[in-house]
């Protein structure tokens, strides 16, 4: 009777420590029992998705590392009413505009992730692009310079494909057009040039910082009017569809004569940037020196928002944007305009 009861009494100890042992019980291991719960050394992490290839001037999806490399190519353009409408300058990745003689402006293009077989017209160099071309280690097209630009672009580390050095096989002359608003470019013959002059056909670029969340569209800024002068004023309207900014030049539509369509850009900079007199031609006419390293003030727009703040640049990157308070003002993906005008100028907005 006594076991009986011993035994009964453990049998209903061992079931409540059953029933309890989350809480109340202690359970020592059985030897040669394996557990079914696995133990936890270490706590499991999801391995990072690996970053996808980018344009670093367009931030737009690449193909491969090597397509990256491809040395960026830097077309001075024209922009005088005879050269309108240019072709292939809606493929360029960036294109700064700036003013030049008689109040008209001219165009610095850089093509990287886009290869249109021709590009133009082609025409001089400026003291402007002592500054633009270093900062994206292009190669540079141009057609004709002052004595004194010449000089300046020689006494420089820039790779100079101009005519003006005696380079005349990417060039062909369009027979559309008089002279000297018909020069064209083609950029595959650019390259093959620079490798027979043993210049580097490859390079790093350096990148453009971009903003890849998405961005409600508010339509705060709907139309930015930029007086670069009397002879040229550009208005950029913003196409919500599209989330770019088509332009408007001198009161009509800009178009690129490769496709018929209005050119457009993603991506509107202004710079307010220095400009300095160099030189008077007979007639009067200024040509100015703009410096593009430093700092300045910009306001730079892309789906029809307006970020206020001041530009930085060195001598061999592309410009920084920075708001007051000191963070990154970042552009959206796709190409970009620089609109560069005087300290001096008021843009309009609507």
């Amino acid at each position: 009777m006594r076991s009986h009861h011993i035994l009964r009494v453990l049998g209903v100890s061992v079931l409540a420590c059953a029933l309890l042992l989350p809480v109340g019980c202690k359970s020592e291991e059985t030897p040669g029992v394996v557990s079914h719960w696995p133990k936890a050394e270490t706590e499991r992490t999801a391995p990072k998705p690996p970053e996808p290839l980018r344009w670093p001037l367009t931030g737009l999806d690449a193909p491969s590392e090597e397509a990256i490399m491809k040395r960026i190519v830097s077309v001075k353009i024209e922009n005088s009413p005879s050269a309108r409408p240019q072709t292939n300058l809606q493929m360029a990745d960036v294109v700064y505009e700036s003013v030049t003689e008689g109040g008209i402006t001219r165009f610095n293009a850089m093509f990287h992730s886009q290869n249109p077989e021709s590009v133009g017209p082609v025409r001089s160099a400026r003291l402007s692009d002592l500054y633009i071309v270093p900062q994206y280690q292009a190669l540079f097209v141009f057609s004709g310079a002052s004595t004194s630009v010449n000089s300046r672009i020689n006494g420089t580390s820039i790779e100079n494909l101009s005519e003006d050095k005696g380079v005349t096989y990417p060039f062909f002359r369009g027979t559309d057009r008089p002279r000297p608003h018909n020069l064209m470019a083609v950029l595959e013959k650019v390259r093959e040039e620079a490798g027979k002059r043993k210049m580097s056909v490859s390079q790093q670029p350096a990148a453009l910082a971009f903003d890849f969340r998405a961005i409600e569209t508010t339509d705060a800024v709907t139309e930015i009017s930029i007086p670069f002068s009397p002879a040229n004023k550009v208005i950029w309207t913003f196409d919500a569809a599209s989330r770019t900014y088509l332009r408007v030049n001198n009161g009509a539509k800009h178009t690129d004569k490769a496709t018929g369509k209005q050119i457009s850009a993603r991506n509107v900079v202004v710079m307010w940037a220095k400009h300095t007199v160099a030189s008077k031609d007979v007639v009067g006419s200024t040509t100015y020196e703009i410096t593009l390293s430093g700092s300045g003030r910009a306001s730079v727009f892309h789906d029809g928002q307006r970020y206020d703040g001041t530009w930085e640049a060195g001598t061999d990157a592309p410009p920084v944007f920075k708001a007051s308070d000191g963070t990154q003002i970042k552009l959206a993906p796709g190409n970009t305009w620089f609109q560069v005008v005087q300290p001096s100028v008021n843009i309009a907005l609507k």
